[in-house]
């Protein structure tokens, strides 16, 4: 019987792996487009066709990682559990999301928060699809009469202040060292109270 071919990884898809793990170990900062050049066998010119900068591969990487989580944010937007509870577990989702990645990749992570701190086009593309899935649950909440907001723009930028200390990178590291215990019951109480709000027309 003939063997099947193996199919060669693309070379941008390559440098992407490289470069995730050069970030893993070196941080952003020691990371060259040198390093990982040498580590696929080519010239770092060579690099620079697939990636513009070593600013661009670390941002490569960053998206991949943010897709991960707005893959799961997705997911339960799409589910068919009534609106309130995917509100709940979506933003249980990302907050768990972030604490993990602060916890299993700290170069990683840092780079997201500079992203978002510097307002980069991956952090401004992630916030967007975030604040779009929001919008379709609050939607769906309002269509199916769970939530009865005042003003649905009000609604959902209130649902993001609420949250905001448990799912913006940098208040995330501020208590990296905070029991995970007591930060599921503080976000717990948070969420409790937004759901309350969203359902009383409080927003």
């Amino acid at each position: 019987m003939a063997l099947m071919p193996q199919t060669k990884e693309p070379t941008d898809m390559r440098l992407l792996a490289l470069a995730s793990e050069h970030l893993k170990l070196m941080g952003a900062r020691r990371l060259t487009v040198v390093a990982i050049a040498e580590a696929a066998g080519m010239t770092h010119a060579n690099v620079y066709r697939y990636f513009p900068s070593k600013q661009a591969l670390i941002d490569a990487v960053v998206d991949a990682w943010i897709k991960s989580v707005e893959t799961r944010l997705t997911d339960i937007a799409d589910g068919p559990d009534p609106s309130d509870d995917k509100l709940e577990r979506m933003i249980l989702a990302l907050a768990r999301a972030n604490r993990d990645g602060l916890g299993e990749n700290p170069a990683l992570y840092a780079a997201f928060r500079d992203a978002m701190v510097k307002r980069r086009p991956v952090a401004r593309r992630h916030r967007l699809r975030v604040r779009t899935l929001l919008d379709r649950v609050i939607d769906e909440g309002i269509s199916s009469g769970s939530f009865e907001p005042r003003d649905k723009d009000r609604a959902a930028v209130f649902v993001l202040d609420a949250c905001f200390r448990f799912v913006h990178p940098v208040a995330v590291e501020l208590e990296g060292d905070v029991p995970q215990t007591q930060f599921d019951q503080r976000l717990a109480g948070i969420v409790k109270v937004m759901l309350r709000a969203l359902a009383s027309g409080a927003i």
